[in-house]
């Protein structure tokens, strides 16, 4: 068994994987409050180390696992995988709806057919309704987990730094205390997962309470995405090399080391 051929394609195919997630990034580079994904690559000698004492075999033994292919164990895989929420750039827009979070880990709050979801994608709008909701229609929730309504009559709304709504009664000019946004920080970000247009399901073991005084909310701002095109175009050719060089390496082990044994094993001596 040519075990460096199956080693180069597990290297191939953990290289794919990379590319399809750089590409994911890429495209998503203009997408307001995306977060960047990474992928982690590793090796089957270190997951059998991990796991080599829980493995589904008669009394849990570390003999029991010396069967593996030691050949095998360096075989390239993604072993795990994990979004970068580090802060993107902000940028003005001066527009009311438009808001950004200036701080890492904070999340607004929406409400979908699904259930609640967090987005860091500020770019809110009023529907026919007077409601503030996302592009995609889904409404933003106050902290008493209610739709924020805005009436018609209200020429004037300002959101301060802790999410607090301040508008102007109509025909008056004082403002006036609105609802408050529903701002939450939740207790393990890693738990988060990513459900599309820029929405992630929290932990249901999370009871995502509302920050009190957030400090992080910028009105007329919009928080960019945090992907770094140059740098995900450097990883995308540097996978397409390695992929190349997996290419060759399995050429190598399935045409030359063949036609290599059978020309000396051809070989009779007399």
């Amino acid at each position: 068994m040519q075990t460096g051929y199956y080693a180069a394609t597990g290297g191939m195919v953990a290289q794919f994987n990379r590319m399809d997630t750089i590409a994911n990034n890429l495209a998503n580079a203009n997408t307001a409050g995306y977060k960047r994904d990474q992928l982690i690559t590793g090796d089957f000698v270190r997951l059998l180390k991990e796991a080599q004492d829980e493995l589904p075999i008669p009394n849990h033994t570390t003999e029991a696992a010396q069967y593996f292919n030691r050949s095998l164990s360096r075989v390239p895989q993604i072993t795990d995988a994990y979004t970068d929420f580090s802060l993107g750039s902000m940028q003005r827009t001066d527009n009311t709806f438009d808001l950004a979070l200036g701080k890492e880990g904070q999340f607004f709050a929406i409400s979908t057919p699904q259930g609640i979801r967090l987005t860091r994608n500020g770019e809110f709008t009023l529907n026919d309704e007077g409601r503030l909701v996302t592009k995609q229609g889904h409404e933003l929730l106050a902290a008493d987990r209610t739709p924020i309504t805005l009436n018609a009559g209200y020429s004037i709304a300002t959101i301060d730094k802790n999410g607090q709504i301040m508008t102007n009664a109509p025909g008056d000019t004082q403002m006036v205390a609105n609802k408050k946004l529903m701002i939450v920080e939740p207790q393990n970000i890693r738990m988060l997962e990513k459900e599309g247009e820029s929405l992630y399901i929290p932990d249901p073991a999370d009871p995502l309470a509302p920050l009190a005084d957030s400090g992080g909310v910028m009105q007329g701002f919009v928080e960019k995405s945090n992907v770094n095109a140059v740098n995900e175009m450097i990883a995308l050719v540097e996978a397409n090399r390695l992929v190349g060089m997996y290419q060759k390496a399995m050429d190598s082990q399935m045409n030359d080391l063949n036609r290599d044994a059978i020309e000396k094993l051809a070989v009779t001596r007399r």
